[in-house]
C-alpha cells in the first residue's frame, strides 16, 4: 500500500473497494474505517492550536480514563463487579428481529 503524504497521516492509505457501482455502501465502509482509525478525531483536534500544557493535561486525562476502563473490565471478568448491561441492537424489539416495516405503516394499510 502507498503512503498518504497529503494529510501527513502515518501508515498505509485507506482503501475501499466499490462493488456493483454501489458508491453509497463504499462511502459507509470508508467512514467506518476512518472512524476506527481516529481520523475524524485528529482532524477535529487539528482545527485550532493546542498549547503544550493543554495537550499534556488532555493526554493525562485520557490515560486515566483508559486505566479506569481497564480496571473496570478486569473487575468484571473476576466477578467483583456486575457486567454492564448491553443495549439492544438496531432492529431488535422485545428480543425479536424487526419485520422490515414500522408499526405506523402497518396501521396505515
Amino acid at each position: 500500500m502507498e503512503e498518504c503524504w497529503s494529510l501527513k497521516w502515518k501508515g498505509p492509505a485507506v482503501q475501499v473497494m466499490v462493488y456493483d457501482n454501489n458508491v453509497d455502501q463504499a462511502l459507509r465502509v470508508l467512514k467506518k474505517k476512518l472512524q476506527r482509525e481516529g481520523m475524524f478525531r485528529e482532524l477535529k483536534s487539528k482545527r485550532f492550536y493546542e498549547k503544550p500544557s493543554e495537550r499534556r493535561t488532555r493526554e493525562k486525562a485520557e490515560a486515566i480514563r483508559r486505566r479506569r476502563k481497564l480496571d473496570r473490565k478486569r473487575a468484571q471478568r473476576e466477578g467483583l463487579l456486575p457486567p454492564t448491561p448491553r443495549p439492544q441492537g438496531r432492529g431488535v424489539a422485545n428480543g425479536r428481529p424487526s419485520q422490515g416495516r414500522s408499526s405506523a405503516t402497518a396501521v396505515a394499510r
